[in-house]
């Protein structure tokens, strides 16, 4: 099972070797030019004002050939200082663009790995994840870690190099002041990697509250008609106001506790520094220490605070990344389908297929049967219905035929071969079920038609006008380019229903299952449809599942389920004929 570590992240990161490589280098010299720079202007105290010449008049000395006046000396000093700074930053913000590159290749890859490891999760996973907490993840959480790898890794890398090279210049100016410095660092980031474990759990704390509000709001403002129309809004509003009040109370403890803690390791920053400048003072006073080296080692001093805070900064970041990273492993925890070789492929040189399905038993719960030794035959070219009362197993049986779950014991068939020896891909391309609440874009007629793949336009007429779509898009004024609408909502239920069947006629499958798929329509309407979809279905194997007597007046054969178990079978006539529980079942479920 896929997860990932930061070691992971560590492997994607050294594919960029070339790019990390280059960033480092230009991290050295970034910080090379930048050392010098809190040092030239203080020492010009000493060797000018103090009149203590140094190493930094003989170089201007050296220089222009001849001595030239205070004024000449601390203009060039200031020009050079501004230009290395200049060139700092453009170095700083060079090495940046390349961390950025590798952070955001690294992040991409990332998320191509969640998206295809949830394009072939079970279903029944993906739908106890919840698809709010999969945007929440994909989107708070994965922001997070790319933060942290894109901001994080590359200001450790120069903060680091600057306080090495500062702590360097320090013990070279005075040893003692120096050492004091060097000590003192690592008391500050001890403290700080104490303070960011617990930012990091409440950063987890919050990322959590934000999914379940997600994931509310989403399943709030879908369903919103059936709230509206059932007069509940205020209580499904209180409950999101709930949840919005619990991402407030983490979002204020994340917040005020993440500032309280930098507050803090600053405080202990300049507690150091008002105890390193007294004893500067002192030093100046009681050892050979000069008033310019000593501002010189107060201005490294407040230069090295910023890289201090970094590091500190980084190790919140790094805490806020890892239980975002344990919240994005939650995917990959989720079980995948099974993959079957694609050892035989029934449906190849043909245009239909016979299905059969043997002693075959499902259950959603452990214990709780659906479907209970179902046994069922469906000849090439035959059209079979499939009735029963509602949670009788109707639409579990059609889910299995395509494959989204899979039974615990028996067989589907495939013109006698088993599923497992296909590949549910493979089925899925031939077998189309047509759902009852079929699912919609908010686009166009033509992309809910073809889903944004190139479809000839005679093929789309056809779908068009078997479906009985064609009046609609006639009224439109953008034709099949107008937008439906979230879920269709600008289209009534038959006219979804209708969309959903022009689909099937364009997928071209070779088994066609039709799951109460006009039941939205009424009996003159469903029957014109089904008299254009004669020709289309003709020699080729449909099941209908449905309630209606009219839906199935076209079946050669009739199964009858009830209770997850097949309580009755027969041809068509024949059961009609009958007075005994074909009868009483549509007595209880007509029209």
């Amino acid at each position: 099972m896929q997860r990932y570590t930061f070691k992971n992240i560590l492997h994607e990161a050294l594919k960029h070797k070339k790019y990390i490589i280059i960033a480092h280098i230009i991290a050295i010299f970034s910080v090379i030019i930048s050392l010098p720079i809190p040092m030239m202007i203080p020492l010009l105290i000493d060797e000018i004002l103090l009149d203590k010449p140094g190493y930094m008049l003989e170089i201007m000395h050296s220089i222009f050939n001849e001595q030239k006046s205070s004024y000449f000396y601390i203009f060039i000093i200031l020009v050079s200082v501004i230009f290395l700074r200049a060139v700092g930053l453009a170095l700083t913000v060079l090495q940046k663009w390349y961390f950025t590159n590798i952070s955001k290749d690294i992040i991409f890859n990332i998320q191509k790995s969640l998206l295809h490891h949830i394009s072939k999760s079970e279903l029944s996973e993906y739908e106890n994840f919840g698809g709010g907490k999969i945007a929440s993840l994909l989107i708070v959480d994965v922001g997070t870690l790319d933060g942290f790898i894109g901001g994080s890794i590359s200001n450790f890398i120069i903060s680091s190099l600057t306080i090495i090279g500062i702590s360097a210049t320090l013990l070279y100016l005075n040893w003692q002041l120096g050492l004091f410095i060097i000590i003192f660092l690592p008391i500050i980031a001890f403290i700080g990697n104490k303070i960011g474990r617990r930012v990091g759990k409440l950063r987890k704390i919050e990322n959590k509250n934000v999914a379940l509000f997600q994931e509310s709001l989403a399943e709030n403002m879908d369903l919103y008609w059936q709230i509206k129309a059932s007069n509940q809004e205020d209580i499904f509003i209180n409950r999101l106001i709930s949840q919005a009040e619990e991402i407030k109370k983490s979002a204020i403890n994340f917040s005020y506790q993440s500032q309280a803690a930098n507050l803090f390791s600053y405080f202990l920053f300049l507690m150091a520094f008002e105890i390193f400048r007294a004893s500067g003072i002192l030093l100046v006073e009681y050892s050979d220490l000069t008033i310019g080296v000593m501002l010189a080692i107060f201005g490294y001093l407040w230069v090295i605070m910023a890289p201090i805070n970094s590091v500190i900064n980084i190790q919140y970041s790094y805490f806020s990344a890892k239980a975002a990273l344990e919240r994005i492993n939650e995917i990959f925890d989720m079980k995948l389908e099974p993959k079957f070789e694609h050892k035989k492929n029934p449906f190849r040189n043909t245009n239909t297929n016979k299905v059969e399905i043997k002693n075959l038993s499902f259950e959603y719960e452990k214990g709780k049967s659906s479907l209970k030794n179902i046994n069922m035959k469906f000849k090439k070219g035959s059209k079979v219905a499939v009735v029963g009362e509602t949670g009788s197993g109707k639409t579990t049986l059609a889910q299995l035929l395509v494959g989204f779950y899979q039974p615990q014991q028996g067989e589907i068939l495939y013109d006698d071969i088993n599923y497992d020896q296909i590949g549910l891909d493979v089925i899925r391309e031939n077998v189309f079920l047509v759902l009852q609440s079929p699912m919609l874009f908010n686009n166009s007629i033509r992309f809910n038609l073809t889903l944004g793949k190139e479809v000839d336009g005679d093929l789309l007429a056809k779908a068009i006008q078997v479906s009985q779509l064609q009046s609609l898009i006639d009224s439109l004024d953008k034709k099949v380019d107008t937008v439906i609408g979230k879920n269709g909502v600008k289209l009534s239920g038959g006219q979804r229903q209708r969309l959903s069947i022009a689909r099937m006629v364009i997928a071209n499958p070779n088994v066609v299952i039709l799951d109460e798929s006009t039941s939205s329509l009424d009996v003159n309407t469903e029957h014109t449809l089904f008299e254009e979809l004669s020709s289309f279905l003709r020699d080729r194997t449909t099941i209908i599942i449905a309630h209606r007597l009219s839906t199935i007046e076209k079946a050669d054969y009739i199964y009858v389920l009830d209770n997850g178990e097949v309580i009755e079978e027969g041809e068509h006539q024949s059961l009609l004929a009958q007075n005994g529980q074909f009868a009483d079942f549509f007595n209880r479920s007509k029209g």
